[in-house]
């Protein structure tokens, strides 16, 4: 009986362990300061902002490297929007999981089961969502595919983002909470762009766990 609790409780140490290193570099990102200033900042990446002091820069594919500076520019773009998917997609997991009130409470169990249950109005009406918000940030960001800056057909169809833009800056900010300081805007954004990452690993680690066996994260911690 004792052997078989052992074994039994080795997933929730494992997924407790999981959860205090995700902590702890967690608070590396919040913590992290950006490279704003010296060779680190001007040559790698372009000098887009996301180069912390530890640890530093960090590319080992080399794709920083090989990319012009447009398509370094859509890499950030696609890099810091994931990320902010990902940090709501976390949240949510946690959150649904625990409290879900919506539609009469029949969504239950783990939060990857919940999207089956919702009615089909709902998969309808969550489309339409993620189509508008895809559209005004395209409008925002991108270039017209077709023409070129001075409304000429090119003839084909190409899309980058425009010179004066910076990734993942869309105008929203209802909070106010976007620095005029350039080095102030610099911290700000590396510290987004360092919890997007730690979201992506988080997000895709709980789809990876609960596809596996099929129970939520709040079970697996035993709450």
């Amino acid at each position: 009986a004792h052997r078989a609790l052992r074994e039994a409780s080795k997933p929730v140490g494992v997924v407790r362990a999981v959860m205090f290193t995700t902590l702890a570099v967690a608070t590396l990102a919040l913590a992290g300061k950006p490279a704003i200033r010296g060779k680190m900042s001007t040559e790698f990446a372009g000098g887009l902002v996301g180069v912390t002091e530890f640890p530093g820069p960090w590319d080992p594919l080399g794709l920083a490297e090989k990319a012009p500076p447009e398509i370094l520019k859509k890499y950030r773009e696609a890099e810091i929007t994931h990320g902010r998917v990902a940090m709501l997609a976390s949240v949510g997991f946690l959150v649904q999981e625990k409290w879900n009130p919506l539609f009469g409470g029949k969504v239950t169990g783990p939060a990857l089961t919940h999207i089956p249950q919702i009615p089909e109005f709902f998969w309808f009406a969550l489309v339409i969502a993620i189509g508008a918000a895809e559209a005004k940030r395209v409008q925002v960001g991108f270039t017209d595919p077709l023409y070129d800056d001075y409304g000429r057909i090119t003839g084909k169809a190409s899309q980058v983002l425009k010179p004066e833009y910076t990734p993942g800056d869309l105008g929203f900010d209802p909070l106010g909470l976007k620095p005029d300081d350039p080095a102030e805007f610099a911290e700000i954004a590396t510290k987004e762009l360092n919890n997007g990452r730690l979201a992506m690993i988080a997000a895709a680690g709980f789809l990876a766990q609960e596809a596996v066996d099929h129970k939520g994260i709040w079970e697996h911690l035993g709450l």
